[in-house]
């Protein structure tokens, strides 16, 4: 019994190392300021002493293997710790500008605000302002789930809806450089800074239903004034941290789905983990079983009137672009059931 409760916790140590090996082997190789061929060597010789550990571990050297093996983990973390997103370089123009805010009274004023207008060709005439939002107008707040791999992963956009038709979408964002694309193994390893982006939903939505042909759909959520207010000044206070002190995406911890669940969460909002909440393309889901969204009507009826592709295509550049995509979603009461 002793011998199997022994071998039981080498195997765990193992597969502990073997866990270590692979992320310390892949920061290094996509991190160390050096040549490739350089980067290549130190990850592979990482992920040679992992295994080198690991083998140790069942003869009389696992003590020396294992310390060896800690105070190299150790070095590669604390290096780790120092490296800090760039501050300034050659952006992609969509995400160039961090929003930030300022609050006097119910108005809020919001700097580098998104407003591009997208052509056919996925090319932008590029626009940011500056607006002012009266809070005691704000009403609604919806759900954007534009599907881009499938039906397990989305970008989530939350957009919140004032008087007469107004909306502003919150997008998590990758800060890409000009032409880099988003890599979700590079991504998670310091390759990109975070970026929060405020936009007009015929900029950021329609870049996605109408240009890029995404399967994007909406869900109006039963969120009151009051906890869509809160749930924006987080979105705000977030924005003016980053604008001084840039964080990275991650697309494991720190991405569009669980920003925002940090954000709910600072709020008020009780939101259990859930493996939805990393698969996130099962979002809709979740919030059904919530009570988030109108439980008053199947799931599947809420899914259906959710695809807003054709009634984008339709609005196009309409100035009615918002109200066009969400005729026919059904808006829960705010009654709970």
């Amino acid at each position: 019994m002793a011998l199997v409760a022994r071998v039981l916790i080498l195997i765990v140590l193992g597969l502990i190392v073997a866990l270590a090996a692979a992320w310390a082997g892949l920061a290094v190789w996509y991190k160390l300021p050096t040549p490739e061929i350089a980067r290549a060597t130190a990850g592979g010789l990482v992920v040679l002493l992992g295994l080198a550990t690991i083998i140790a571990l069942f003869t009389r050297l696992r003590f020396r293997a294992l310390i060896l093996f800690a105070l190299v983990l150790a070095a590669v973390a604390v290096w780790w710790s120092t490296i800090k997103p760039p501050a300034e370089a050659d952006w992609s123009p969509d995400v160039a500008r961090q929003v930030s805010g300022t609050l006097n009274g119910d108005i809020l004023t919001l700097t580098n605000v998104r407003d591009f207008e997208w052509d056919d060709s996925g090319k932008a005439n590029e626009r940011w302002t500056t607006r002012t939002y009266d809070l005691s107008k704000l009403r609604t707040l919806d759900l954007f789930m534009s599907y881009w791999s499938g039906p397990s992963i989305a970008h989530v956009i939350l957009s919140f809806g004032f008087e007469g038709d107004e909306y502003l979408a919150w997008s998590i964002e990758v800060k890409r450089p000009l032409g880099g694309k988003f890599s979700p193994v590079a991504d998670a390893f310091k390759s990109t800074p975070l970026v929060i982006i405020a936009a007009d939903e015929r900029d950021v939505v329609r870049l996605r239903s109408n240009i890029r042909k995404e399967d994007v759909q909406i869900y109006r959520l039963r969120v009151g004034p009051a906890g869509a207010r809160a749930l924006l000044l987080e979105y705000v206070e977030d924005a003016n941290s980053l604008s001084s002190n840039p964080q990275f995406y991650n697309s494991i911890t720190t991405n569009c789905t669980t920003t925002v669940v940090k954000l709910m969460r600072a709020v008020g909002a009780t939101v259990p983990f859930d493996w939805r909440l990393i698969v996130n393309g099962y979002l809709p889901e979740y919030a059904y079983e919530r009570g988030a969204l109108d439980t008053n009507l199947p799931l599947a009826e809420l899914k259906a009137a959710a695809h807003i592709d054709e009634r984008a295509q339709a609005a196009g550049l309409s100035p009615d672009f918002s109200r066009l995509i969400r005729v026919g979603v059904p808006s829960p009461s705010l009654a709970a059931n």
